[in-house]
């Protein structure tokens, strides 16, 4: 993936609003002070939506209805909050950059909307989410796959997401097999949550203009999600992707994916008998053999000499069961 170059002491340059992982450090990298608690700040990536037929299309499709509790994160200045207060009952503000925490409540404050607006000064990956309906976020690029999971993670389930990403991450959210971006983070995304691309935002709507396009994503969280372990689920992907433009057999072939399956197939055989304990009588289960399960399962007509970049969501899902039948788990 292109990437922006970094200054000395800085996060990755993307357009952010003020809000950064509490990592973060202000450095000799900062934007030289001009007197204006605004300006943005270099070390946290900071950089601002500021055109204002942008900002409407975002709040028009998050389809917000009167109703609803909203949750902004990373609010900066509050161009998009002011326009996300007129629609919703309540919203939700989590913000890292103190300036802009005062920034934004002075802003609200003696309007119409202004006792509607919460804002909380914290950083999104360690803060717990309110309840909230629809999130709205302008993301931080360096926390972009974080932020997602920890969305798709939230419960009680929200209705949909809409999220301006680097416009390559946003992109291999949606992407499909067979495509160059389809990677782990695509079928672990869409396995829990629909994902359609809203609008390419370039980088000229922003101050300052940052290295890379935008796009902005809705994602809808599938409810119920599917019945799988996704830990499990996520163990057979991270293998499968790792070097994902070879056959499924080529992939797991290799003695290290074997020495993973068969401390994975004792650890599971320890917890079963622990739980159900071996009572007088009880059958022992057959020791799996782990390199021929494997040979087996990649033998079957719809595996055999597949690739990875070739399965989908369903696909995936099926080939994690027939492994789970024969005695072999991820986790």
């Amino acid at each position: 993936m292109p990437k922006s170059k970094k200054s000395k002491g800085s996060s990755a340059g993307g357009p952010v609003n003020a809000f950064a992982s509490a990592s973060s450090t202000t450095s000799t990298s900062t934007s030289k002070s001009t007197g204006n608690l605004l300006d943005p700040v270099k070390a946290y990536g900071q950089n601002f939506l500021k055109n204002p037929a942008i900002i409407d299309a975002i709040v028009q499709k998050s389809r917000i209805k009167p109703q609803d509790t909203v949750l902004e994160i990373g609010p900066g200045t509050g161009n998009l909050t002011v326009k996300l207060l007129e629609r919703c009952q309540k919203l939700n503000a989590i913000e890292y950059d103190p300036r802009m925490v005062r920034e934004v409540s002075k802003r609200v404050e003696g309007t119409t909307d202004g006792h509607k607006l919460t804002v909380i000064h914290g950083d999104a990956l360690k803060t717990s989410f309110p309840f909230f309906n629809v999130c709205v976020a302008n993301v931080p690029y360096q926390i972009s796959s974080g932020l997602v999971f920890k969305l798709l993670g939230h419960r009680p389930f929200f209705r949909c997401a809409v999220m301006m990403f680097q416009e390559e991450f946003a992109l291999r959210l949606s992407a499909r097999p067979g495509e160059n971006l389809y990677c782990r983070l695509s079928v672990n995304t869409q396995l829990l949550a629909r994902v359609d691309q809203l609008m390419k935002v370039g980088r000229n709507n922003f101050r300052p203009p940052p290295k890379v396009e935008s796009r902005v994503v809705r994602i809808e969280p599938r409810n119920p999600p599917p019945p799988v372990n996704f830990t499990e689920w996520d163990g057979m992907v991270r293998l499968l992707f790792n070097r994902k433009n070879k056959t499924i057999f080529s992939v797991l072939n290799n003695k290290s994916t074997y020495k993973v399956l068969e401390e994975n197939v004792k650890t599971k055989k320890a917890f079963e008998e622990r739980e159900m304990g071996e009572e007088k009588g009880e059958e022992r289960k057959g020791e799996v053999d782990v390199k021929q399960v494997v040979r087996e399962v990649c033998e079957l007509e719809f595996y055999k000499d597949k690739r990875v970049t070739r399965l989908d969501i369903d696909d995936l899902l099926k080939l994690l069961s027939e492994f789970n039948k024969r005695g072999i788990h991820f986790c």
